[in-house]
């Protein structure tokens, strides 16, 4: 086995705790069922041998075909509870991936280079999760049943009669020998059915996105032309695994049919003493039942090939997971309620720091040493383009950087990401705003607050005022990046976020921006007033609100630099 096929068995293999009890009982059901199916053959074939060959009266018979109407019963009743618990397990798995999967994406920095694209990472999650669920709760019940019950099968079938015994041992074995020749050629379709997935969702996300900038470059139907013909080309694909699906089915059907003709004529045969292989007689009831079980010995080899297909679609899924998100780890822990965590304010040092752009060709900070002492509040300063805002995403661990950031004395590095993101708050220039109402955006800060913490955050970002004039207030539902708001209202939800958290260290890039004087004012000294015992350190073009930070840095020529200000705040160290 190649070393990538023993890596996504093993992926598998761990994901399977995650089903609990319900994958065992979805194993062990089939397989009492069918110890019940060789009771309720031998219990058939004596009932029919003792009708014919003993012309016994159907009063005496009743009992015994009581007992087997209640077999299959009790059969159907264990196959449809088998079905059950394997669906369960397989539900329970694909949550457990989604949710590791999702927070796996969601501790990734967003300006991460291997960082994948939204369509792939969707269709990664969605898609390729689901092509598990075919695995888990039909491939493995069925595997653990071609593994155990013909040899149990064989196993009292020989001992009865050497000769059927013997056309089973050598029929059966040929039926997963040929599957993994078919498997083989499967697995590989599947591979490229499942890449070919993971670029058309890709290239269709990105489209979508630039879906303006192709129309005023007149490239709108040479793209939907594209995505046409990718769409063909993976029709093609998937029609090419089912192809093969189907051979191997075929392939399978034969010997199966081949195994169960070769007894029904040893049988015939012997009847009519045409062979005399034998040393006793033949009875009715012993050739019934050999008939009966001839082909429920091939029945589990069957049903594992019907679903042999769903193992290779399994392995493709985690191979294209693996290679579009990194190597697949289960134990993430899932999304979990970013709850305040009350602590001190953070020490923040930066030493020999270097910031360059993302493609790392152009430096935009160079060499660069400053001590933020705990709750201090700072502006930095300086025009567009020269690293205010790269700066504050290097502190918040967002970008790469050459040189030393401690926080609280300990490298950045070091923080875990649930702890660093619980401990500091960074609001951008143009922070997300998704499609929800006011409130759902303003509690994104903290999913687990209540109406009355999200109404007080509304409050001291001055959203109220402007809420209160719409439909529905707070509740009023806004678009995709603000749609149906101003710049200066959408930063204003953005920054009410702030007040849901206890953070040790705020970050702010531009939080007036868009803000007549007055407005700024009242936002500053409210930031300010929440600031207290915190350090803040906020990014600005406004010499008003670095003047009431008290303290600044100029960041010029690659260098920072302290800056002098008018008046200095009371009370600030």
């Amino acid at each position: 086995m190649p070393p990538q096929d023993k890596s996504v068995s093993k992926t598998l293999s761990k994901l399977q705790r995650h089903a609990g009890v319900a994958l065992w009982w979805a194993i062990a059901l089939p397989l009492i069922s069918g110890g019940l199916l060789v009771w309720q053959a031998a219990t058939l074939a004596q009932v029919i041998g003792q009708a014919v060959e003993q012309h016994a009266p159907l009063k005496t018979l009743l009992p015994a075909l009581a007992l087997v109407l209640g077999l299959m019963a009790v059969r159907a009743l264990l196959s449809g509870l088998g079905d059950w618990f394997g669906t369960r397990g397989a539900e329970a798995i694909k949550l457990a991936l989604r949710q590791a999967l999702l927070a796996s994406v969601l501790a990734r920095s967003p300006r991460r280079r291997d960082q994948p694209h939204s369509g792939a990472a969707v269709t990664a999650i969605v898609d390729q999760v689901e092509a598990l669920d075919g695995y888990f709760a039909r491939y493995i019940p069925a595997a653990a049943q071609a593994a155990l019950l013909p040899l149990v099968f064989g196993a009292i079938i020989l001992p009865l009669d050497w000769i059927a015994g013997l056309l089973f041992l050598v029929s059966a074995p040929l039926i997963p020998l040929f599957m993994a020749l078919v498997g083989w050629g499967a697995q590989a379709a599947t591979d490229r059915q499942a890449q070919a997935l993971s670029r058309l969702s890709g290239r269709f996300a990105d489209r979508l996105k630039g879906l303006l900038t192709l129309k005023l470059l007149g490239r709108e139907a040479a793209e939907t032309e594209g995505i046409v013909l990718a769409s063909e080309n993976l029709r093609r694909r998937t029609l090419k695994v089912l192809g093969i699906a189907f051979l191997s089915s075929a392939v399978l059907e034969f010997f199966a049919a081949l195994g169960v003709a070769g007894v029904a004529l040893y049988l015939g045969l012997t009847f009519i003493d045409f062979l005399h292989l034998r040393s006793s007689p033949l009875t009715l009831e012993l050739a019934l039942f050999l008939l009966l079980m001839a082909p429920e010995v091939y029945n589990p080899l069957r049903l594992l090939a019907a679903h042999y297909h769903d193992r290779a679609a399994a392995k493709a899924a985690v191979a294209e997971i693996e290679a579009q998100l990194g190597a697949l780890n289960s134990d993430v822990p899932a999304i979990v309620d970013v709850a305040p965590c009350p602590g001190r304010a953070l020490d923040v040092m930066l030493a020999g720091l270097t910031l360059r752009t993302p493609d790392h060709q152009r430096v935009v900070i160079e060499d660069i040493d400053l001590h933020i002492a705990p709750g201090q509040h700072i502006a930095l300063l300086g025009p567009s383009g020269q690293g205010k805002s790269t700066l504050l995403e290097a502190i918040a661990g967002l970008r790469d950087h050459e040189g030393t950031i401690l926080l609280d004395g300990k490298p950045l590095e070091e923080w875990p990401e649930s702890h660093r993101r619980a401990r500091t708050f960074l609001l951008t220039q143009r922070p997300k705003l998704i499609h929800a109402s006011i409130a759902d955006n303003i509690a994104l800060a903290r999913p687990g607050a209540n109406r009355r913490d999200i109404e007080l955050a509304a409050e001291k970002a001055v959203v109220t005022p402007f809420a209160a004039a719409l439909p529905q207030g707070l509740d009023t539902v806004i678009g995709e990046d603000g749609i149906g708001l101003s710049g200066g209202q959408a930063q204003r939800v953005a920054l009410a976020r702030l007040f849901l958290r206890d953070a040790g260290l705020i970050l702010l890039d531009e939080p007036t921006a868009h803000l007549d004087p007055a407005l700024e004012t009242e936002i500053m000294s409210a930031i300010l007033s929440f600031a207290r015992g915190r350090t803040l350190i906020v990014a600005t073009h406004s010499q008003t609100a670095a003047v009431q930070l008290g303290k600044a840095w100029r960041i010029a020529g690659q260098s920072l630099v302290p800056l002098a200000l008018p008046r200095m705040r009371k009370g600030v160290a």
